[in-house]
């Protein structure tokens, strides 16, 4: 027999504090729901077919906003219409629920409706970190789940919203987010699945990097933190969900994995959760989309690569800096989702914190500070080797690179930029030469020991100071319209 699933009828709501109380309200049902037919489903229990649904929010806009009636840019739709989004997470995403539900009131005025969607939950997507599936059933018991409840299905997880090829069905609502709810539930396993961390525990800066070294260095800063009260960081997050609190005392609570993860990830926790999550992507323009995918829908403030590159020029030296003001997508991951003849411009308030960062950081000004820091292209391939391939008759990628004035290379830099003008994440690319294949200096095991002891330090002190910078500017000036088109989403 058949379990009734719970049902909310949209009812309009004035506040913000209101509207994602009704929200939490159905979303604790509804996954409560789920939880419950499947311990009776564990038990053998014939419960028939199962379903409950994602909550939604709607807005029902008569006007468009007055020009100037917003210093945002979010926060507010493109025009009259009716626009929805489903929500999941609300007690994850409370905080960005709340302000974007109570821009859209400020811009908009009337009320938000909110009520159960028709668009289910995946059984997978309700249970609680720590439960699985999989593990307490029979071959024959698993089999049968697709018969009693919704499983994941990938049809409802497509980008074409933040890719700009969504379109809106006569009669439908236009859409609110640029994800939907079993998109973000989706990216919200893989993020655990890749980094080893709780979504809980990621924050509104990401750092990301292409070698361990970094990785060590964050760590044992991480650590030296906790060691001393201090009012920036209250806690460092390790793959596991280890947690080290803040205090003379500090003892790490849980218990680290038996083997790291593909992308581990750390994190120095703020309590507002404006602090700084590190990721180590490893080499490769894959990793690179693959966790900056599933990273968009948590809403960074920016994120920002750290990582080793190829210097182009004769004038660089190996240790030398390298801030990207332009990119050629060599890496081909983003072809079908983001056209290359789209650009990918640099950030103005990005690109002045990190040459800012490195100022303080170096000691450097002027003259000085130019010959350690080259603003510039920077080329990203998807072919490690590329120095390998024959030379054709149109002149190869080196002739590529020369043409494009490229004065750095590496395979990841491209990517997240291109990834974060797509989903409208702010992002930024500060490398360090530690090779030039060009010029007969390429990197040996001696050499790269010395240059790695000399600069990582610095490099990733330069990174956490322009988080400091970017973190002072505030969301309002970082998400600007230059990563927003003409017909935008309401939701930052």
């Amino acid at each position: 027999m058949a379990m009734e699933p719970p049902f909310f009828a949209p009812t309009a709501y004035e506040t913000a504090e209101a509207a994602l109380a009704q929200a939490q309200r159905i979303y604790s049902a509804s996954t409560w729901h789920l939880r419950d037919a499947l311990q009776r489903f564990v038990a053998g229990e014939a419960i028939g077919r199962v379903r409950a649904c994602y909550p939604f929010v709607r807005l029902r806009c008569s006007h468009a906003l007055a020009r100037g009636g917003s210093r945002l840019a979010y926060g507010f739709v493109a025009g009259p219409g009716t626009y929805e989004t489903t929500l999941t997470r609300p007690d994850l995403f409370a905080n960005y629920n709340l302000e974007q539900f109570r821009l859209l009131l400020l811009n908009h005025g009337g009320t938000l409706e909110v009520g159960s969607s028709n668009q289910a939950i995946p059984l997978h997507f309700a249970l609680g970190e720590d439960q699985h599936v999989e593990g307490e059933l029979s071959t024959e018991r698993r089999q049968q789940l697709r018969d009693c409840f919704d499983l994941p299905d990938l049809a409802a997880m497509d980008d074409g919203i933040a890719n700009g090829t969504h379109e809106t069905r006569r009669g439908e609502p236009e859409p609110l987010s640029l994800f939907t709810a079993p998109r973000v539930d989706y990216s919200l396993q893989r993020l655990r699945h890749y980094t080893g961390s709780s979504a809980t525990h990621f924050q509104n800066f990401v750092l990301f990097t292409n070698y361990q070294f970094y990785i060590d260095e964050f760590i044992r800063l991480g650590h030296e933190l906790m060691q001393h009260e201090q009012d920036d960081y209250a806690a460092f997050v390790e793959p596991g969900n280890v947690i080290t609190r803040c205090g003379a005392a500090a003892q790490a609570e849980g218990t680290a994995p038996p083997r790291l993860p593909q992308m581990p990830a750390y994190h120095l926790v703020r309590a507002d959760g404006s602090g700084i999550t590190m990721v180590n992507i490893g080499v490769g323009p894959a990793n690179a989309k693959t966790m900056s995918d599933h990273l968009a829908v948590l809403r960074p403030h920016a994120w920002l690569m750290l990582g080793h590159c190829a210097g182009l020029r004769n004038s660089q030296a190996l240790g030398d800096y390298v801030l990207a003001h332009g990119y050629v997508r060599e890496d081909h991951v983003l072809d079908e989702e983001l056209p290359l003849w789209v650009p990918i411009p640099p950030l103005a308030e990005v690109q002045v914190a990190l040459e800012q960062a490195v100022a303080e950081v170096t000691g450097l000004s002027d003259a000085a500070l130019k010959r350690v820091l080259r603003t510039g292209t920077v080329a990203s391939t998807d072919n490690r080797n590329w120095e390998l391939l024959p030379k054709s008759l149109d002149g190869g990628p080196e002739r590529r690179f020369s043409q494009s004035r490229a004065i750095a290379l590496d395979m990841e830099s491209a990517t997240l930029a291109a990834n974060g003008f797509r989903f409208r994440v702010p992002y930024g690319t500060l490398l360090c030469v530690s090779d030039k294949p060009l010029h007969g200096e390429i990197k040996l095991p001696g050499m790269a020991d010395k240059f790695y002891r000399q600069r990582v330090d610095q490099h990733l002190r330069i990174g956490l100071r322009a988080v400091e910078l970017l973190r002072a500017q505030g969301p309002d000036r970082l998400h600007s319209r230059k990563l927003r088109s003409f017909a935008e989403v309401a939701f930052q």
